[in-house]
């Protein structure tokens, strides 16, 4: 194959477009909200660095279109010269000091740091990923071309172009679709059979009838699916909560009803009732409505403190929504999981209002991530106001969240986005890895609600608009394990962003989207005002948590 066939090929390969991606791949390098691996690295890289060459092909386009001058000849090739010898230097200059910005976050993180060699790494990915990408687009625009001929034949050339765009962009639209289509459906096949077999699977019930899932209870036991199951089992006992208080303990109760327990929310929130009333959750001290993640899962890092510092005194509600993964959850199921949520809260609210005011437990409710989300939607304003509950916690409440978008928009000047101030705090507070939400200029009042977040945490702080504009964080002074070397660029932060969200799971504990007992523990306190609970033992219950286990507190199977 001889050189002008394959530049036929290939296309010209504009120089301005090249150095304008060079300048998307360089900002691409500076560090966001998580480190970044050398392969995610060079792929995000090569990912805007397309992007942008993509950019200056459409700005060239419409400079065409709108037949404005252009250079051309010798002038053309000198300003070119001209640009491109700092932008190449620029690039150097970014790509060296990438490895330093990477491990200043990895070592505010706690994290090893980096290896020089990975920047090769970085580069040859990078360029395979623009060459595929570049690939992609010559294929695209060849496939206009053709169609674009045909048209040719039956219409007028500008209308030959109009229709041959729309009918690219909708072949694009038909492919995109079904391969995102069959994604989800692979992905739905396999978390229904996981679902199924550990159905299949299932340990033998609790042989205490007081339990959740037992032969006494009303909830059956193999259809709780296994994130029910671990969280009925799990978790401190009676002995437990004594050995570490050196006072007498309840054993807690732990009601989950799962998603194949009920055909209907309304049905799992009845059956959930049901169970709490045959267990005398009602004549506890303290009952949460817990919302989980979308898989069902319930972190034991934040049930298992709880019931330490109320000495058992307590029970805990939830009902599953979802199989799925959260990312698809969020996608698929958003509304199953806003319903469900909604209907539990309705139903234990309402039963719980019809109690006696001084013979009824104090109510909460509680979630993370996307179970903080689906409880905050569930919280709505009336039930805030007619009989309303004592508090609420939130941990990790996903950007889309109106509510905690309500609030955050409700800061004291001068106070940061990721660690606001509302008001003197008497109703709302904050808390993170560094904060408890114990300090404020007021007292609690009669409600308390809490919002634990990291400064890291992209799930929460991720902002569509950093397609345009810069997100609301980046114009305070950087968090304690953030970093001052991020800069704002746009479309190449929001990429930047879209990749931390997808890394933030896998955070070292205390950043990103790893929330860990040590932070739930503060403000619990704060929400739930434990009784004769003392600072020294809220020290002594982090101590124990952090030994015994990462996430949760409790030494066994209950």
């Amino acid at each position: 194959m001889n050189n002008g066939r394959i530049a036929r090929i290939i296309g010209k390969v504009s120089v301005p477009c090249f150095l304008l991606g060079l300048l998307f791949f360089a900002a691409s390098l500076t560090p966001s909200l998580i480190p970044r691996g050398p392969a995610l690295q060079g792929i995000l890289g090569g990912l805007v660095m397309a992007i942008g060459y993509l950019i200056g092909q459409i700005v060239a386009l419409l400079w065409r279109a709108a037949d404005l001058p252009q250079l051309s000849g010798r002038p053309a090739k000198i300003l070119t010269t001209v640009i491109a010898l700092p932008l190449v230097a620029f690039f150097l200059w970014v790509l060296g000091s990438s490895l330093r910005w990477q491990n200043d976050i990895r070592g505010k993180m706690g994290m090893e740091e980096a290896d020089a060699l990975q920047i090769a790494t970085i580069l040859l990915i990078a360029f395979a990923t623009f060459v595929i990408a570049f690939a992609l687009g010559r294929i695209v625009a060849a496939l206009f071309r053709l169609i674009r001929s045909r048209f040719y034949r039956i219409m007028p050339p500008r209308r030959a172009n109009v229709l041959g765009f729309i009918t690219v962009v909708l072949i694009l639209f038909v492919v995109t679709r079904d391969g995102i289509v069959d994604g989800v459906v692979t992905g739905l096949d396999e978390s229904y059979e996981a679902a199924q077999e550990l159905f299949e699977n299932a340990p033998p019930p609790p042989g205490n009838p007081r339990m959740t899932g037992s032969a006494a209870s009303l909830i059956d036991w193999a259809s709780m699916g296994k994130p029910g199951r671990d969280f009925i089992t799990s978790g401190p006992t009676s002995e437990d909560i004594s050995a570490f208080t050196g006072r007498p303990a309840l054993e807690p109760i732990r009601v989950y009803v799962g998603r194949a327990n009920g055909e209907t929310p309304e049905a799992r929130a009845e059956l959930a009732l049901a169970e709490l009333i045959r267990q005398g959750a009602f004549e506890r001290d303290v009952l949460v409505v817990a919302s989980p993640t979308g898989t069902g899962w319930m972190d034991p890092g934040s049930h298992d403190p709880v019931e330490y510092m109320h000495g058992g005194n307590i029970a805990t509600v939830a009902a599953q929504y979802s199989y799925l993964q959260s990312p698809l959850a969020l996608i698929l199921e958003t509304r199953t999981g806003l319903e469900q949520a909604t209907v539990l809260q309705d139903v234990v609210h309402g039963y719980w209002k019809t109690l006696p005011v001084d013979a009824r437990p104090r109510l909460y409710v509680h979630g993370l991530s996307l179970g903080a989300w689906s409880s905050m939607h569930a919280t709505n304003m009336f039930r805030l106001l007619d009989d309303p509950i004592d508090g609420a916690f939130w941990v990790g409440p996903p950007f889309p969240s109106a509510f905690w978008n309500h609030v955050q928009n409700q800061r004291n000047p001068g106070t940061t986005w990721v660690l606001p101030e509302i008001g003197e705090g008497s109703l709302v507070r904050y808390a993170s890895h560094t904060a408890d939400a114990s300090e404020a200029a007021a007292d609690w009042g009669n409600m308390r609600i809490v919002f634990l977040q990291y400064s890291s945490d992209p799930v929460v702080f991720y902002d569509p608009r950093s397609l345009w504009r810069a997100p609301p964080w980046m114009r305070d002074p950087p968090a304690e394990d953030m970093t001052e070397h991020f800069i704002f660029m746009p479309v190449v932060t929001q990429f930047q962003l879209a990749l931390d969200m997808a890394l933030s799971f896998g955070a070292p504990p205390g950043h990103g989207h790893a929330y860990f007992a040590e932070d739930y523990i503060g403000p619990w306190v704060q929400v739930t005002a434990p009784s004769d609970w003392t600072p020294e033992e809220t020290q002594r219950l982090k101590a124990h948590c952090k030994v015994g286990y990462q996430l949760g507190c409790a030494k066994g199977q209950r």
